[in-house]
């Protein structure tokens, strides 16, 4: 019985993460095939009203197939493990990395640039599980913020720095804060249940 429920939360992790790369791939399929679409423009524009939509959009948005394949990997690895022990840490930290990226490219940005794709999902992700690790004090928790500050913790770094031209460095910080708050706060209603 505990093998049928542990592969059927398999398959609902594997279908659930499938189906949200597989729609920004769609997007960007969709934008390449139709380019008097200009997709790319609905995207985050620092400090106009009309570029606060990109908060929504624009993990769904990519420059180019580098850009979006770049993504994907992280999506991937970082996303399956938010999905652990439930599928609302998942949404937990995707709502916190989106309202992150998206606010603090908003807000910092460039005028009249555009910041587009998933990459502060990324560190939205890396940043839930690794504050996580921290909050919950669980030690499976503790392993898992361990090896992704191990395997991304460079990368990471340097891109909250704004080193790299043409990289939306305000999207991954939004989106590590946004990831970090979404931890604090779950770990926060956690602990007031147990006091009741």
């Amino acid at each position: 019985m505990r093998t049928a429920t542990f592969t059927a939360q398999l398959k609902t992790r594997a279908v659930l993460l499938a189906l949200f790369v597989s729609s920004m791939w769609a997007v960007f399929f969709l934008s390449a095939a139709l380019p008097f679409l200009h997709l790319n423009e609905h995207g985050v524009v620092p400090r106009t009203f009309g570029g606060l939509q990109g908060i929504l959009f624009a993990p769904w948005l990519h420059a180019n197939l580098a850009h979006i394949a770049a993504n994907t990997s992280g999506l991937l690895v970082l996303g399956w493990l938010c999905t652990w022990p439930d599928i609302a840490g998942f949404w937990r930290a995707t709502l916190g990395a989106m309202l992150g990226a998206g606010l603090c490219a908003w807000l910092l940005g460039a005028p009249y640039s555009v910041h587009i794709g998933a990459s502060g999902l990324v560190f939205g992700y890396a940043g839930y599980l690794v504050a996580r690790g921290y909050y919950t004090r669980n030690l499976v928790s503790i392993v898992v913020a361990l090896v992704v500050v191990s395997s991304y913790g460079l990368s990471m770094l340097f891109g909250v720095l704004p080193v790299y031209p043409g990289v939306s460095w305000q999207s991954h910080i939004g989106g590590a804060l946004g990831g970090v708050l979404a931890a604090r706060a779950a770990a926060g209603a956690a602990r007031s249940v147990r006091m009741r």
